[in-house]
């Protein structure tokens, strides 16, 4: 695979010696996860019917040799992509092709930047053009050795097996690894625009791949937009912009669970809690993402230590690490204080522009992470100016509890709309 050298938005060289593998699964849905990866999940709600298919001989392509180089230089050519391989749980392979690739977006500051990714096929015999869905994962960590892309091999990804119960329905997939995971510089954690193109130019370049298009996907293929958590964030705010920055997409819908609509108030709730790690991570992610913010200069000596950890490390030790950390425990001067950092995380709100396709918003009423008010704030906002929201509640539901419980209704719902099937509308009349 050709190695991509392309400078992040930081200016920082690739990050050495990534070792630890901590991932962010929760004991107590371990075995849910595991019958997903195992059955696919059968749809809660909706009919998860698709329109348009055409029988195909479900012929694989070899995956003795990598995919060439895309020519092109605009946002979603692929740049490399060699054969890998996906287990939706250790042990479990996944009757799927899967290549790894790199491939071109575009950071917050609008210059070009390369991202990593995966594109899966399931090997279903069926032709196209094939449903793709473009899926945003929640927070995994800072280090490469975290990115999906790492862990899809040998099932360790933890939301592989909700991936699996895209391929299961017979829908492509392609999964960002987010600018900085696995590709030069710093993760541009929660800094919502260079996630959202990441997630659309992850599609994009999945159309483009040509060994996927041998299985159905292609230019025609309907794209539905999904993510929770962090993976939430990064797919609302695709939603917002894809008429505008990737308008050739055809996208039916975007299913965003558990979202951080507005990070200055979900911080607020994590600072010095066991979520506090959250909040460094979004500190680093930001001046990754705009340099001129200079974290750095506002850093303690322990604030110092803690951002080096957590900068080459995955979401559990990082949480471990700085649990009951508040950010001026940190800094000399906390930088969310500051208004060139206000405004940057200000502009990360999500709300502001109205979704050309329909939305499924899902929370839980007891989500100790992104609190249930952030879901119900986009939720109006969006109504507001126009969109068609159909919004679900988890009553007594927590944070990874409604990962999981949300996951076949939003996949559901998705198959609706790709079948064609009118959108509901929970908006006030």
């Amino acid at each position: 695979m050709e190695s991509i050298r392309t400078a992040s938005a930081g200016g920082r060289g690739a990050r050495r010696g990534r070792r630890l593998r901590g991932r962010t699964a929760a004991g107590a849905v371990v075995s849910a996860l595991a019958a997903v990866a195992l059955t696919g999940a059968a749809p809660a709600t909706g009919t998860g019917r698709t329109a348009g298919w055409t029988a195909g001989n479900g012929a694989a392509t070899a995956v003795g040799t990598p995919e060439p180089p895309g020519r092109g230089g605009g946002p979603g050519a692929v740049l490399s992509a060699e054969p890998t391989s996906f287990q939706s749980w250790p042990g479990v392979p996944t009757a799927a092709s899967a290549w790894k690739i790199t491939y071109r977006s575009t950071g917050a500051d609008g210059r070009p930047n390369a991202v990593s990714g995966t594109v899966l096929v399931p090997h279903d015999g069926r032709g196209g053009p094939r449903p793709l869905v473009t899926y945003a994962v929640g927070t995994v960590g800072m280090g490469d050795q975290c990115a999906p892309s790492s862990g899809f091999p040998d099932g360790t990804t933890t939301e592989a097996p909700l991936v699996n119960a895209a391929l299961v329905r017979g829908y492509a997939v392609a999964v960002t690894d987010y600018e900085g995971l696995g590709t030069p510089g710093d993760h541009t954690y929660t800094v919502a625009r260079a996630e959202a193109t990441a997630v659309l130019d992850a599609a994009r370049a999945a159309q483009r791949l040509p060994g996927a298009r041998k299985l159905g996907v292609g230019p025609r293929s309907p794209v539905g937009i999904m993510g929770y958590s962090q993976g939430g964030q990064a797919s609302a705010k695709a939603a917002e912009i894809a008429a505008w920055y990737a308008p050739r997409l055809d996208v039916r819908g975007t299913a965003s669970g558990g979202v951080p609509a507005d990070l200055s108030q979900v911080a607020e709730a994590s600072d010095g809690g066991d979520n506090a790690g959250f909040v460094l991570m979004s500190a680093i992610g930001h001046d990754a993402a705009f340099p001129r913010l200079h974290l750095e200069k506002y850093l303690n000596a322990k604030g110092r230590r803690l951002t080096g950890t957590a900068r080459d490390a995955c979401a559990s030790e990082i949480l471990k690490a700085a649990a009951g950390t508040r950010l001026d425990d940190l800094t000399v001067t906390n930088p969310l204080r500051r208004p060139d950092w206000h405004a940057r995380i200000a502009a990360d709100t999500l709300g502001g522009r109205a979704p050309a396709a329909p939305t499924f918003v899902y929370h839980g009423e007891a989500d100790e992470v992104v609190p249930y008010a952030q879901g119900q704030g986009l939720r109006a906002r969006w109504c507001a100016r126009g969109s068609a929201v159909s919004f679900r509640s988890f009553p007594g539901s927590d944070h990874v509890g409604t990962a999981v419980a949300g996951n076949a209704p939003a996949l559901a719902w998705l198959g609706d709309r790709f079948a064609g099937e009118p959108a509901p509308d929970d908006c006030p009349a």
